[in-house]
């Protein structure tokens, strides 16, 4: 069973080893790291690749990541990030498909980090008409595995996956940008997204 950490809006990478799995188990144990994919991710914007990042409350380092709180703080960041995604994929062929679905989970201000990346996992695997089913890890293996991906969660790992290149919404201005956000994916190719992810598969077994 392939093993992987929820994150924020995954990059494709992450999808391309979820799709066709019957069964993936989710990383619950682990401590919180920053500067990863748990609570960030990067799309395609009109001035290049544009973070988003999802403000959480400081503790101690050596919390785990299921105990990591969203730092709403009087505040809806997520306005922010709506508007990042509008300005980015409006008029791209599907946003106007899903727009409603992300908004919606953003307004429930889910509590906990972890919840919120699970919930988009779960609209991103209706979105690409997959029935992967997923197990919470019950205690912390130090050691890396097989079928291990947590690493796809990093967000400073320099992957050497091949990523062939597919239309992006600006693309003319600063050429392809692999290995985005899988909303870039979903929001260019929509239900033909596993198409790519599988091509992914092919060139990276």
């Amino acid at each position: 069973m392939k093993l992987f950490q929820p994150t924020y809006f995954s990059p494709i990478s992450q999808y391309a080893a979820i799709y066709g799995e019957k069964h993936i188990a989710f990383e619950f144990e682990d401590n919180y790291q920053k500067q990863t994919y748990r609570n960030r991710c990067y799309i395609g914007g009109p001035n290049g690749k544009q973070l988003l990042n999802i403000p959480v409350k400081h503790g101690t380092s050596s919390r785990k990541t299921k105990d990591i709180e969203i730092d709403y703080d009087g505040s809806r960041w997520y306005d922010n990030h709506i508007k990042s995604l509008q300005a980015a994929y409006r008029s791209s062929p599907y946003y106007e498909f899903y727009e409603a679905d992300i908004i919606d989970i953003f307004k429930k201000e889910y509590k906990y980090l972890i919840e919120l990346n699970i919930a988009f996992h779960n609209f991103i695997m209706d979105a690409l008409q997959e029935d992967t089913l997923y197990t919470k890890t019950s205690h912390f293996n130090f050691e890396e595995q097989d079928n291990d991906y947590r690493y796809l969660a990093n967000a400073k790992q320099n992957l050497t996956w091949k990523f062939p290149a597919y239309i992006q919404m600006f693309d003319g201005k600063h050429g392809f940008q692999n290995n985005l956000s899988i909303l870039d994916l979903l929001f260019m190719e929509g239900p033909a997204s596993y198409k790519y992810l599988l091509s992914i598969n092919k060139m990276n077994p």
